[in-house]
């Protein structure tokens, strides 16, 4: 994985960021990305576990994100859609895990909403991405 190639924006007072960037300033070739969930390449979920769901999510993620010669380097915001928060919070160390596998050290902005409900039945979780890319 490259460097990162973005400006992490965090204000000097304030307390540090842990695994997300308050803000980051990018110039380049935009890539949006719909909402990525836990299923494989046939639309087809191949597990029903929360953390398994958010590793197939973010492999869909990188994925989509080398059909533009892009990479995790590249992201500037997660908007994650889940729908159980006490799952998130309690398994925060297998996520963890999880992201670096796919991620690496990359923390691009991100919000985190819970819902009650995403448009796949089986889905547990949905991530929205944003990357930009250095022309």
């Amino acid at each position: 994985m490259t460097e990162l190639v973005h400006e992490l924006l965090h204000p000097t007072n304030w307390k540090a960021a842990r695994g997300y960037a308050n803000g980051v300033l990018a110039s380049g070739r935009m890539i949006f990305l719909g909402g990525m969930i836990g299923w494989n390449a046939q639309q087809e979920f191949e597990t029903d576990d929360f953390v398994e769901q958010v590793d197939q999510c973010l492999a869909n993620i990188c994925e989509t994100l080398a059909q533009a010669g892009a990479g995790p380097q590249h992201l500037v915001r997660l908007t994650w859609y889940i729908l159980d928060r006490d799952e998130y919070l309690s398994r925060l160390p297998e996520l963890g895990k999880v992201y670096r596998r796919h991620m690496g050290r990359c923390y691009p902005a991100m919000a985190m909403l819970q819902v009650v409900g995403l448009m796949e039945p089986r889905a547990k979780v949905e991530i929205e991405a944003t990357a930009v890319v250095p022309v």
